[in-house]
């Protein structure tokens, strides 16, 4: 694997990266990370070693696969370095990933934090900040839209977008009485469900619903509410509430 050199790398401190696609046709940045630490300071190279050297197959290493196969080569950009420590470099990194938006990365997730302090309309900001804590005794799914969201969505899209390929408990789902979509920490839409059927994902079955939105008196209630600790699932896409 490339490194840098051992002079290069005590002087790097932590740091963060970008990987650029270099054909005219490709994607451009697509990858974002930091390293250093307990990473390694020659993290930036390991993608590439990884592509090389495992079968594993995700959008990432794929993309360095295609971009190798043609004759090019991974551009790795140093984007910030000498950074006091890996918190500052993890802030920086998921700016990052926010502002480009997870969907145009291959990064499998948003950065960290970003549901708390990620990037937001100056609406959202104040409503983050003014809005009560969800509370609710009503039996609810949360389903979180962060991979899928995106803030110009009319109601017919973010409906689609909410409504299936969700990895869910076939046990519990009678016992949910509506369906609430968030993002970034804020409730966002409120649906009742006419019915669930089974739908399938890159082979693995998962659920969606039919339904429509719910009424206003639910609505405010439910949505536009801060999820807070208590009803926020990390790692998780969905959560149940009260069933």
């Amino acid at each position: 694997m490339k490194k840098f050199d051992k002079a290069v790398e005590e002087k790097l401190g932590h740091y963060v990266y970008y990987l650029k696609d270099p054909r005219p046709s490709g994607r451009g940045v697509f990858y974002i990370g930091k390293a250093g630490g307990k990473d390694g300071n020659s993290r930036v190279y390991q993608h590439k070693t990884d592509a090389s050297n495992s079968k594993e197959q995700t959008e990432k290493l794929n993309i360095i696969r295609k971009i190798e196969s043609s004759g090019n080569d991974v551009e790795h950009f140093i984007l910030r370095h000498g950074l006091k420590d890996e918190n500052t470099a993890l802030e920086i990194e998921a700016a990052l990933i926010d502002f480009l938006g997870v969907n145009s990365l291959s990064n499998k997730q948003g950065g960290h934090n970003s549901s708390d302090y990620g990037i937001k309309r100056a609406d959202e900001i104040s409503a983050m900040y003014k809005v009560e804590l969800l509370s609710t005794i009503e039996p609810i799914l949360l389903l979180n839209l962060n991979a899928f969201y995106d803030r110009k969505f009319n109601e017919e899209e973010l409906y689609n977008v909410t409504k299936e390929h969700w990895p869910l408990n076939r046990n519990r789902l009678n016992k949910v009485k509506y369906v609430v979509s968030t993002y970034h920490g804020l409730t966002r839409e409120v649906y009742t469900i006419d019915n669930w059927y089974e739908c399938y994902e890159d082979g693995k079955r998962r659920w969606g619903f039919n339904g429509t939105k719910a009424s206003n008196k639910i609505r405010t209630s439910l949505s536009y509410k801060t999820l807070g600790e208590k009803y926020r699932s990390y790692g998780n896409s969905v959560r149940y509430i009260n069933c």
